[in-house]
């Protein structure tokens, strides 16, 4: 009997996989990845790097959890960048929750911040990043360990083809 040896996560492999981002302490799906997510190990690093670390000589079939401490990676809460404001104040296509507004200071540095609550006539926009302060986990589901083609180690992923269209068509953009 022939015993094949499964491929592992070692740099210059090509890994597929799904993760999710699930809040410790609310045990909710702050993240979901359903599509899968290719890359090339060692080459570029499409997740934190202690996620990356921790795939290091895995499988495809394997599941694995990593907790991360957000402050960590984002810093601390700062509750500066929290700013509440009467929602007259605010144009009419900002006011919905979830929506990203890139605001500029005096200096023209930008920052993206994000709607996340209206009560009554009360707009809360928040700079930090939505993990900050947060203990999460990340909960990985390899798919997919192989060698990467020598085009996917140039472009750190899997090559897309796109669209079959006729020779000399030209697309405006």
């Amino acid at each position: 009997m022939v015993e094949t040896s499964k491929e592992i996560i070692v740099d210059g492999k090509y890994v597929e996989l799904k993760y999710k981002v699930i809040d410790v302490n609310t045990d909710s799906v702050l993240t979901e990845i359903e599509y899968p997510l290719g890359y090339v190990q060692g080459i570029n690093e499409v997740l934190a790097p202690a996620v990356m670390r921790e795939l290091e000589g895995k499988a495809a079939g394997d599941t694995i959890e990593v907790p991360i401490d957000c402050s960590q990676l984002y810093g601390p809460r700062d509750e500066s960048l929290v700013i509440t404001e009467n929602i007259n104040n605010v144009p009419d296509e900002y006011c919905e929750v979830g929506t990203a507004i890139l605001m500029e200071n005096d200096k023209g540095q930008t920052k993206s911040f994000l709607v996340t609550r209206i009560v009554g006539d009360y707009i809360t926009i928040d700079g930090n990043n939505p993990l900050c302060g947060r203990e999460v986990v990340f909960r990985l589901e390899i798919l997919l360990v192989r060698d990467a083609t020598d085009e996917e180690i140039q472009f750190g992923g899997k090559i897309e083809s796109g669209p079959d269209l006729p020779e000399g068509t030209q697309i405006p953009i």
